[in-house]
């Protein structure tokens, strides 16, 4: 498979890292608009072809796949071309800023017969994986409530960076630099953890969003500190069950948490993801009377990084898919509506 990274930032160091130890992958190109920060990735990890815009490196076309890391703003335009050009992509979540976007790029891979896949990358988490298995096969039974949070503390922690000062952090502020907040951000990745791991989607949404004051005027510089911080969101799956979701980037001592718990008419299951690891546990048969939970050791599983690889290899399609991502992504944009109309909405 030959590959080309569009976007070299944190997010393209971090691929190339995982893609890198993929047998039978070979990066062949890397694509950014900035060519100082072009050229020192470039460098940084031997790469010899370089392109400052998408364009050249189609005409070149010395590749079948790309991975997009560019801003979420320029999924839409990039991926669209590359589509056209007939290469695979995997493609940085969110898809595309809304619905309408990400239905046309669905739409668009679908004609071309590539592979095509939405960088989801908490499908990575083992637990949830297997937390999955364990409804599909009854193991609870059928599930009647979930719950599922993503907390983050960014705001109130300079661990990962003080947003005060940092363009990497800022534009995730502000509506008019991109952003959909904390929802657009991350809530795809809990939305996605939620119906995957009870393996179920969602069908009706109700949500509240809240922006906070965050600097004099709410504004840093060039930017608005307009975009949402924390949502709460009421959900009914499409199998009966009733769910609440919500995250945050005000969560103190939460660097960044994902928890998904998923209780049916036999048993419950509970999964945890932090950056220091991952974990799953259950009630399940006589322990459902004591309400003892128990751990579950569960084996590694393939990253998104070695499906898409495996499926560009092979021919045969894997998810996350486009219309898999398309889909959360009008359940991000109805949440926006019932935050304004006040009133759920079906899917």
């Amino acid at each position: 498979m030959r590959l080309i990274i569009l976007g070299t930032g944190v997010m393209g160091k971090n691929q190339l890292d995982h893609f890198s130890r993929i047998e039978g992958v070979e990066v062949v190109a890397a694509v950014d608009s900035d060519a100082t920060r072009l050229a020192a990735f470039a460098d940084r990890f031997n790469i010899k072809t370089r392109f400052t815009s998408l364009d050249e490196a189609i005409a070149w076309g010395e590749f079948d796949s790309a991975t997009n890391v560019t801003p979420d703003r320029m999924h839409h335009p990039t991926t669209l071309a590359l589509l056209a050009a007939g290469k695979h992509v995997l493609c940085e979540k969110p898809l595309a800023e809304n619905y309408e976007k990400a239905l046309e790029m669905t739409e668009a891979a679908e004609r071309a017969g590539v592979i095509n896949m939405v960088n989801l990358t908490y499908r990575n988490v083992a637990p949830l994986q297997r937390a999955r298995e364990m409804v599909i096969a009854g193991e609870i039974g059928t599930v009647k409530h979930v719950e599922a949070s993503y907390l983050q503390s960014w705001l109130v922690s300079k661990a990962w960076g003080d947003w005060r000062s940092e363009s990497t952090w800022l534009w995730r502020l502000s509506t008019g630099h991109g952003s959909n907040g904390v929802l657009g951000d991350i809530g795809i990745h809990i939305l996605d953890f939620a119906a995957y791991g009870a393996a179920t989607d969602i069908d009706h949404v109700f949500a509240r969003l809240k922006t906070f004051n965050k600097a004099p005027g709410g504004q840093i510089g060039e930017y608005m500190l307009d975009a949402n911080d924390s949502f709460t969101m009421s959900v009914d799956f499409a199998n009966g069950a009733l769910g609440v979701v919500h995250a945050t980037r005000w969560a103190t001592g939460h660097l960044n948490e994902l928890k998904l718990r998923v209780y049916g008419e036999r048993g419950g299951i509970e999964v945890i993801h932090r950056p220091d690891g991952s974990e799953l546990r259950v009630c399940v048969g006589d322990d459902v009377e004591t309400a003892v939970w128990k751990g579950v050791d569960v084996p590694p599983v393939q990253t998104n990084y070695q499906r898409f690889a495996e499926a560009v290899m092979t021919g045969v399609p894997q998810d996350p898919n486009f219309r898999h991502a398309a889909n959360i992504q009008k359940v991000l944009d109805l949440a926006l509506v019932t935050e304004r109309e006040r009133r759920e909405l079906k899917v």
